[in-house]
């Protein structure tokens, strides 16, 4: 872990980077500043919390899980509104994301991989890989499954329209409040400071610490061929996807918390809709993953058998 981290003090590549993401990225964290002169209000921290949470939900559940791997089926309205909310994110567009993830797989924690801190820097694999040239371009020859759809191809292509509209929608209801409900001590500006630009940046290093954190901090169930871990914060975080070892290892399964203690948001979310027959066929782990033989988790060479998980 510290070799690392000392790795990590490498000076930064500026030739690779971008610079007009890099002057988007650097505008809405900057753009948060702004709170010291709208002020804040619990619904504006309401609605900024919320925002995180729903837009991790689909950056989570329908970015990774159904658009990257596939790992359960939903119907085309769903679908899009997942796609959606996910572009709301402002990380680009549904065929973008999943055609890195799906890369990421691929070449985990070699030279290949865009965000490994293993063989670039913890800079790299939390925020530089989304700011530099590299990562411009979408192979969509790793998403093929995905470009028959026109509405994502059309998300993918104006990735900038969904956060806009997000945007404007947060501050015309703080117009709205601050007018019509004025005790609520809000405004246009304090909720597009909060609802979005706050709100954004959260989700912005929320997602990436599973690029990072969960590749340096944590402990490893099973011997993967990269250095994934799991990790309770990251899973906290992000409704469930800091369960990384376990991903790694099985990434067909929808769930990445393979037992009732590893606490998984969004399985619990999916399983629900599941119920309403919002989405169906999730795909779980086989019993052949809890059967085999694993590293000690307390980082000896040890192994023992998992017993089956509490259904969930």
């Amino acid at each position: 872990m510290s070799q690392v981290l000392r790795t990590s003090l490498r000076r930064l590549d500026r030739d690779n980077l971008h610079y007009s993401s890099c002057v988007q990225f650097f505008f809405v964290h900057a753009a948060c500043l702004l709170a010291l002169w709208t002020g804040v209000s619990a619904v504006a921290v309401f609605a900024c919390v919320a925002l995180y949470f729903v837009r991790m939900f689909a950056i989570t559940a329908g970015f990774h899980r159904l658009f990257a791997h596939r790992t359960y089926r939903t119907g085309r309205v769903f679908q899009f509104i997942m796609a959606f909310v996910g572009t709301a994110s402002y990380q680009k567009g549904p065929l973008w994301w999943a055609s890195h993830h799906r890369r990421h797989h691929l070449h985990a924690d070699t030279e290949r991989d865009l965000h490994s801190p293993l063989t670039h820097t913890v800079w790299q694999s939390h925020v530089g890989w989304f700011l530099c040239r590299d990562s411009l371009a979408t192979d969509l020859s790793l998403v093929s499954n995905l470009t028959k759809y026109r509405e994502l191809r059309l998300l993918d292509r104006y990735y900038p329209v969904p956060p806009l509209v997000l945007a404007v929608a947060m501050f015309l209801l703080g117009a709205g409040l601050g007018r019509y409900a004025p005790g609520l001590g809000t405004s246009g500006a304090q909720m597009l400071v909060w609802g979005f630009f706050v709100s954004t940046v959260l989700l912005y290093h929320g997602t990436f610490t599973v690029n990072s954190l969960a590749h340096i901090f944590g402990r490893r169930r099973y011997e993967t061929e990269d250095n994934s871990r799991n990790n309770l914060f990251v899973a906290l975080i992000t409704l469930g996807e800091g369960w990384h070892n376990n991903h790694h290892h099985y990434p067909s399964s929808e769930r990445q918390g393979f037992y009732w203690w590893e606490i998984d948001v969004a399985h619990y979310t999916l399983r629900l809709l599941s119920l309403l027959g919002v989405v169906w066929d999730i795909r779980t782990p086989p019993e052949r993953v809890y059967r085999q033989r694993i590293l000690d988790e307390t980082g000896g060479d040890e192994a023992a058998p998992l017993s089956q998980p509490r259904s969930a």
